[in-house]
């Protein structure tokens, strides 16, 4: 899976405004704090305004808040919002995909990946990553050390 810079971007301006709840924040210190182009991010937070994940208010006491808890919203709830499906086959959706004779297979090895990636995406939220307390499910994952290999 390619994690865009875009949905990177979205994640941690979500978990600092998750770890700033109930107060706003301006864009320029979510660009600073996070180490995010501002014009890059500023993009961001419309498409996260657009898709209901962060509400904003205008003037000298304004900025962005999550538009509801962030147990309630999930990295995969993110990644929809900023790129669209979780996986994807050449821009289609894993069950609109068909293939002839040997690669038949195939199509039930791509539901397989976005079945796993789900797994993963939408049982993490941004307040899960804000706390530094992700599930258990998690640490398992990462348990294995072949987990870390590059390969």
């Amino acid at each position: 899976m390619h994690i865009t810079a875009r949905v990177d971007y979205a994640v941690r301006t979500l978990v600092e405004l998750a770890v700033a709840e109930p107060s706003l924040r301006k864009s320029e210190f979510l660009s600073t704090s996070q180490n995010i182009p501002h014009k890059f991010l500023e993009a961001v937070l419309a498409d996260l305004r657009r898709g209901g994940l962060v509400e904003s208010r205008r003037g000298p006491e304004g900025g962005y808040r999550l538009a509801r808890a962030g147990a309630d919203i999930s990295i995969a709830d993110i990644i929809r919002t900023v790129e669209g499906p979780l996986a994807s086959v050449r821009g289609e959706r894993p069950e609109d995909v068909e293939y002839q004779g040997h690669a038949a297979p195939l199509k039930d090895v791509w539901i397989g990946v976005r079945v796993n990636l789900r797994a993963v995406l939408e049982n993490v939220s941004v307040q899960d990553v804000a706390d530094g307390t992700l599930p258990a499910f998690v640490d398992d994952l990462t348990a294995d050390p072949g987990a870390w290999s590059r390969r």
